[in-house]
């Protein structure tokens, strides 16, 4: 049984027979039951399914009303059993007037009925002609198959924390829709029943509309259609359903389906429940909200692990897309160049210095400084490339440094840091056979005091290399590589670098591309110890902290929406199922968290740096943590 917040939802679309109720309700029961099966806890159908939408003025006769209220009847006895709350449209009398309405019932109860508010009358729509506007409506209840139910805008609270709100096909269309007030009022989750004919590119606009409500209003989206069942004597139907979760779709159908079709999905109301949190978006609660919504209890079925039908991006830094990963990563290069350039430029310098190491940090930063100058009309040879070797310094990583350099045209310098630190290491009388933190950190800080130095000397900016990966595990010495006058990938973490340095290879080729391919071939690692007896890197940073890919979602998670640890824990096995153990990924996840919280002190003092993403660390803006916080209610998972 999960209790993570997420819920499981579908969107259900069956044939109809127009104005034969009964014969609908037999449909509907099929695939209200298969969907149940697959573990949804909320379930739509179409606007005016019951009667089917386009059975025009037969809705002015009594009989087929009548017919729809004993449909329902039989619907809410076949359902009985099914825990699920179901919300299906049909017409409605309400103070002896019509209405189109979504009828909300679980367990075989009604529980609620929404009318619609927004009713369309233009071209192919005609809808004023049988029914009222839920607008102007007066009644607060009605009486349905028996019973008194609620009637108007509703909310239905379950004990999960979903918060179910309805609307109805053109309400959604509107400028501030009922669906809006609604999420302001609270609801996580919004159930659209529509009757949304096709024409050609309607469906990509409907699509684009779902997608930019539940960003707006941040939260989730279920849309149902009517289907081809419905009359063919001017509009054809397709049964179009999708769910969508704060911009993102999450599933949709192949629509036109002679038999009818749904789709599940599970949203995440946690999640979107942290990102309102983080946002203004209660603000505009004074303003819109009702206060005469009504608002139900319910409780929703449980969910169990395997009817969880949603995978998790195990690279929620990086874009699956191709073309959209390209897109990123040529903005993201913009935008750390164009910070670099404003800094220069409000500082009075005109060069650029940066410690060259052949790995993929400085790299990136020598590629931002490359583009800087360009933006400056600046000669390349204003950046200046130190290339510092020491203990740890392969040949192959110097190499990459050296032709990188030489390919951006850059100034290259060398300083033999061994000299000073064997010097250093005698002052402080520390034993230079004891490879220890000290050994290694001394190295680290006459790196930095070096290009400290030489920009002062140079009348040049230090900038920085130190990505957001590191930021977050603390994996940089203080007052070393944690140090610059400007840091440029202070907020790019680890595996988007790599995207981003391929992505400049791709576009560039030639001697630039290959040895950018092979700073990419190359181990991360500080290069802080020893190389091994062949002279290849000895210290992997990753065989010490675990992947950086496995740490970059616990950061996403964790920063971007407060997720907990064992909510992490499940995704991440999820998500890198059949890459890694879950006993390792349990192992790196409590590591990760040790040091994040145990870290903080390095973060706290950080140089000013451009944002970039969702996920920034930066003391002034995105994470204001104390240094001595306490990582054991985290560690409990």
């Amino acid at each position: 049984m999960l209790n993570f917040g997420f819920v499981k939802t579908a969107a259900v679309s069956p044939r109809v027979t127009v104005a034969n109720p009964d014969k609908n309700v037999d449909k509907m029961i099929e695939v209200i039951e298969k969907a149940a099966q697959t573990g949804a806890q909320v379930i739509a159908l179409p606007e005016l399914c019951i009667s089917g939408y386009s059975c025009g003025d037969l809705f002015s006769q009594d009989r087929l009303i009548e017919a729809c209220e004993k449909a329902l009847k039989k619907l809410l006895l076949k359902t009985a059993d099914i825990a699920a709350l179901c919300v299906v449209g049909m017409p409605v009398r309400a103070c002896s007037r019509l209405y189109n309405c979504a009828v909300v019932f679980q367990s075989g109860k009604l529980l609620g009925v929404v009318p619609k508010s927004f009713l369309p009358n233009y071209n192919e729509y005609d809808e004023k002609r049988h029914f009222e506007s839920g607008l102007t409506a007066v009644c607060k209840s009605v009486c349905l198959c028996g019973e008194e139910v609620p009637f108007g805008d509703m909310l239905f609270c379950a004990q999960n924390g979903a918060v179910i709100g309805v609307e109805v096909c053109e309400d959604m269309w509107m400028p501030i829709s009922p669906g809006s007030v609604l999420a302001l009022s609270g609801a996580n989750i919004i159930v659209n029943l529509s009757a949304s004919d096709e024409t050609v590119t309607k469906n990509n606009f409907r699509k684009s509309l779902v997608e930019q409500f539940s960003a707006q209003c941040y939260c989730g989206y279920v849309y149902s259609s009517a289907g081809v069942g419905e009359s063919t004597t001017d509009l054809v139907f397709s049964g179009a359903c999708m769910i969508s979760e704060y911009g993102a779709i999450l599933a949709e159908n192949e629509r036109f389906e002679r038999d009818g079709s749904f789709v599940t999905a599970c949203i995440d109301v946690k999640k979107l429940d942290a990102l309102r949190r983080d946002s203004e978006f209660y603000d505009n609660a004074t303003r819109f909200v009702k206060s005469d919504i009504h608002r139900v209890s319910v409780t929703l079925p449980e969910l169990y692990e395997e009817q969880m039908d949603r995978s998790f991006n195990a690279h929620p830094f990086v874009p699956s897309d191709e073309k959209e990963r390209n897109e990123r990563c040529r903005e993201i290069l913009n935008i750390q160049s164009a910070a670099l350039a404003k800094r220069m430029e409000h500082i009075g310098v005109k060069k650029a210095i940066l410690g060259i190491s052949g790995g993929l940090d400085s790299a990136l930063a020598l590629l931002v400084a490359d583009r800087t100058m360009e933006l400056l009309g600046l000669p390349k040879s204003n950046i200046i490339c130190v290339t510092m070797p020491g203990f740890g310094t392969t040949k192959r990583t110097k190499s990459s440094a050296v032709k990188l350099t030489e390919c951006i045209g850059a100034e290259l310098r060398e300083v033999d840091i061994v000299p000073a630190c064997t010097q250093h290491m005698q002052d402080i009388g520390h034993d230079m056979n004891m490879l220890d933190v000290t050994y290694e950190n001394v190295q680290a800080r006459e790196r930095t005091q070096i290009l400290m130095d030489m920009a002062n000397n140079d009348g040049a900016i230090l900038v920085g290399t130190g990505d957001l990966s590191e930021l977050a595990l603390g994996w940089c010495t203080y007052n070393a590589d944690h140090m610059s006058m400007y840091s440029v990938n202070c907020s790019v973490p680890k595996t988007l670098i790599r995207y981003i340095i391929d992505y400049v290879a791709k576009q560039k080729g030639g001697e630039l591309g290959e040895v950018l391919a092979d700073i990419l071939a190359t181990p991360v690692s500080p290069e802080l110890l020893p190389p091994d007896k062949e002279g290849k890197i000895a210290q992997k940073t990753e065989d010490t902290l675990g992947p950086y890919e496995v740490h970059d979602f616990f950061l996403y998670n964790f920063q971007r929406f407060g997720t907990s640890p064992d909510k992490i824990f499940f995704m991440a096995c999820r998500a890198f199922e059949g890459v890694y153990e879950k006993e390792q990924i349990a192992a790196w996840l409590k590591l990760f968290i040790k040091r994040f919280f145990s870290q903080q002190f390095k973060r706290s003092c950080i140089p000013d740096g451009p944002k970039v993403g969702s996920v920034s660390l930066s003391p002034r803006g995105d994470w204001r943590m104390p240094s001595d916080a306490d990582s054991s209610v985290w560690l409990d998972f």
